[in-house]
């Protein structure tokens, strides 16, 4: 999962543990806590098998956790040729790349330190996205 998947998780938790607990007070019979007990458990456990489901078997989900990885790995291993508008290429770097813009006729990334920004160029970005 995702921070923000854990982060969510955590919320839901905290608010069922008190709506739980709630609950729970105002119930005189033990077996009445006992199923409020069972039903807070239930409840964060589906959500927590639901989460776990969405970021293993939804292209979105897989996809933040790529985006994620990257973010907090400093990019991934990628391979980026640069062309200009008729085929040639200008450059091409490969290695650990963090793209942070491909939008408005440019594309900006960092590269072993440094940024690099083209402007009016065709790119070709390959990414290798492992488990």
């Amino acid at each position: 999962m995702t921070a923000g998947g854990w982060i969510i998780f955590a919320i839901i938790v905290v608010m069922v543990g008190v709506f739980g607990l709630l609950i729970g007070s105002g119930v005189n019979s033990i077996a009445g806590r006992i199923l409020t007990a069972v039903i807070c458990v239930a409840i964060v456990g589906g959500v927590f098998a639901g989460e776990r489901w969405y970021f293993a078997n939804t292209e979105s989900g897989k996809r933040a956790i790529v985006d994620q990885r990257s973010d907090y790995g400093g990019g991934l291993e990628r391979t980026i040729t640069i062309y200009t508008a008729d085929g040639n290429i200008i450059a091409q770097y490969q290695g650990k790349i963090d793209i942070e813009s491909q939008q408005g006729g440019y594309i900006k990334f960092d590269f072993e330190g440094k940024r690099y920004i083209y402007y009016n160029c065709f790119v070709e970005s390959i990414a290798e996205i492992g488990g």
